[in-house]
């Protein structure tokens, strides 16, 4: 559902004059309104996505975002009351739609997967939704260090539940042994997810496939954490 539009806003009286307020039309037109009125949202919403990781935190102008979304920049009061409420909802749902992806990967692991299996499974989901999706997930990694607090009430909570899906991937690998001894997973998985978001500044399809940044970076982190293989088993 759209946000309420402000008293006196400049996109209300267009939302009215277009036969969205309430009474003004019959059921069915007023579906086909809400439904256009929410088409509108979600191509403000990622033309916010798009305007937040190009100019940044600072930057980031809602006539930008009108210019991208092809919409004039005081329409956008109609969905969102202020600049900081739609940066919020970008960073917000940068953050679950990132979650949401690496979760829904591990759901569809098989069975008998091992905890680094699992491991290398969320590394695949995450980078490929940071350099597939994702004006989204670029604009929460290239500004959440330059977000007031405020902005970042709701974000914040979306971020410790995926860190929890990360934290439980790394208890496990504790639990089943499979983790080098002498490793701190606490600190361990900080710095994983650090460098698998620092991929999406520097890579490009020019430089080389995601399919290769994937296998790479699994490389890099299950040689980096795995426990040593027995002395009559070879490593991988």
């Amino acid at each position: 559902m759209p946000v309420p539009a402000l008293k006196g806003s400049p996109g209300a009286g267009r939302e009215a004059a277009a036969g969205a307020t309430p009474g003004a039309a019959s059921g069915a037109s007023a579906g086909a309104a809400q439904t256009k009125a929410e088409r509108t949202r979600e191509r403000l919403l990622h033309a916010a996505a798009i305007t937040l990781s190009r100019l940044g935190y600072a930057g980031m102008r809602l006539v930008d975002v009108g210019e991208e979304a092809g919409v004039q920049a005081p329409a956008i009061y109609y969905y969102w009351p202020s600049r900081e409420q739609l940066i919020e909802e970008v960073v917000t749902v940068g953050t679950i739609r990132l979650r949401e992806y690496v979760a829904a990967a591990l759901a569809a692991a098989p069975a008998g997967a091992s905890a680094l299996d699992r491991l290398d499974i969320a590394i695949d989901a995450h980078l490929r939704q940071l350099m597939s999706e994702s004006a989204f997930a670029h604009a929460v990694i290239r500004n959440i260090s330059q977000l007031p607090e405020a902005i970042r009430s709701r974000q914040i909570v979306e971020e410790r539940k995926y860190a929890a899906i990360w934290r439980d991937l790394f208890r496990a690998a504790v639990a089943s042994g499979e983790l080098r001894s002498g490793l701190d997973p606490d600190l361990a998985q900080p710095l994983i997810i650090g460098i698998l978001n620092w991929a999406a500044e520097w890579w490009s399809p020019k430089r080389s496939s995601i399919d290769a940044v994937v296998a790479t970076a699994q490389s890099i982190v299950r040689h980096g954490v795995a426990a040593a293989p027995p002395a009559d088993q070879p490593a991988d």
